[in-house]
């Protein structure tokens, strides 16, 4: 455990996203702009799913910690997707900008919804949220390449827009990325399997892909790929159900819906069965040359590191990604370690911070 520090005076923060508007997708330059967006949407889940299993102590809630750590390794497979996507169309992802790691609490990168995203422990509270962020697309809902309400919406948008630029500019000028960028699945040992983007065909494909996996496909509760669940056979459940499960305490049959609810087996959670972390905890609460301060930068740090693995493997260099995964689960001792340290207040537990870290002394 790290030496107890008493925090300074916490700063207001989640600064407030101006409202802009977003252009329409109408040329391959816009098109790498919204899936560089695409790239902080399915970053921005990250942190607070990764905080939420690892605040589960050591022992509980089996079920509830294996479902979100699923989820979370799925997310990362889901920024995979998005940078095969982007390269494909000849752009560059870019995961170590200055506003990519965003500062929470925070909204939803790019979304028109006003709810907040935090980094907080496994909770009631945090399970809503993360239905806010799964939450299906409504029948009928049209496409929305910025200021979305589902993330169904945005990247329905983004097909679209590929089906419309295909069929004025041609596949070849579309689809004119270095092939050998690709992501393949003999360079991925995530969860869930890898599309090699290559023209329209395989670029929904992976669309298809990243919004079954979180909200179901057919307006259904399974994400669309086959796989053994039980004796019975059948799908995966989509991200939103699965927290869904979580938060009803009972698992979802091969014969339910989304109106009927889960009817299966019961799922006990005990949400007092987690380390009190401090919501949304920043290393500058923290008195310089603290302990605490100190092993907040240094987590910050290494998450920073693991972005670049994942940025430089993803921009040609792919024998970085095993060092990506790798680092995610490095981190998980630094997080647990700070998870169990008192904040000083007298109630709580050392947070995370996630970044970007302080430049200056700490």
């Amino acid at each position: 455990m790290i030496g107890k520090s008493k925090p300074a005076s916490r700063k207001a923060r989640g600064a407030k996203i101006p409202v802009r508007s977003v252009p329409a997708i109408r040329t391959p330059a816009d098109l790498r702009t919204h899936l560089q967006m695409a790239l902080q949407v399915e970053h921005a889940t990250i942190p607070p799913y990764f905080t939420a299993w690892l605040s589960i102590q050591d022992g509980q809630n089996f079920e509830a910690a294996e479902t979100i750590r699923g989820v979370l390794l799925e997310e990362m497979l889901h920024l995979t997707l998005v940078a095969n996507l982007l390269n494909a169309v000849n752009g560059n992802p870019s995961l170590t900008h200055r506003r990519f790691i965003p500062r929470y609490p925070h909204r939803l990168p790019h979304s028109g919804d006003r709810f907040e995203i935090n980094i907080e422990k496994f909770s009631k509270s945090a399970l809503e949220t993360f239905l806010k962020i799964e939450r299906p697309e409504a029948k009928g809902a049209r496409p929305q390449p910025g200021h979305f309400h589902t993330i169904g919406q945005f990247y329905a948008a983004v097909g679209q827009s590929l089906d419309e630029l295909c069929e004025r500019l041609g596949e070849g000028r579309v689809f004119c990325g270095d092939p050998s960028r690709q992501i393949r699945p003999e360079d991925y040992y995530g969860a869930g399997s890898i599309v090699v983007v290559t023209n329209r065909d395989t670029a929904h494909w992976a669309i298809a892909k990243i919004v079954q996996q979180g909200e179901g496909a057919h307006h259904g509760i399974f994400d669309g790929d086959h796989k053994i669940l039980g004796e019975d056979g059948g799908q995966e459940v989509a991200h939103y159900y699965r927290f869904m499960e979580i938060l009803k305490g009972r698992s979802y049959t091969q014969h339910d819906t989304p109106s009927s609810g889960p009817t299966g087996c019961v799922m006990p959670v005990d949400y007092s069965a987690v380390h009190p972390i401090q919501s949304n905890a920043l290393a500058s609460s923290y008195p310089r040359g603290s302990e605490i301060r100190a092993a907040l930068v240094a987590f910050a740090r290494g998450y920073g590191g693991l972005l670049a693995a994942l940025e430089a493997a993803f921009n040609g260099d792919r024998s970085r990604l095993t060092e990506g995964v790798a680092r995610m689960f490095s981190l998980r001792n630094q997080a647990l370690a700070l998870m169990q340290t008192p904040s000083g207040d007298g109630r709580t537990t050392v947070g995370l911070d996630f970044g970007p870290p302080l430049r200056r002394s700490v």
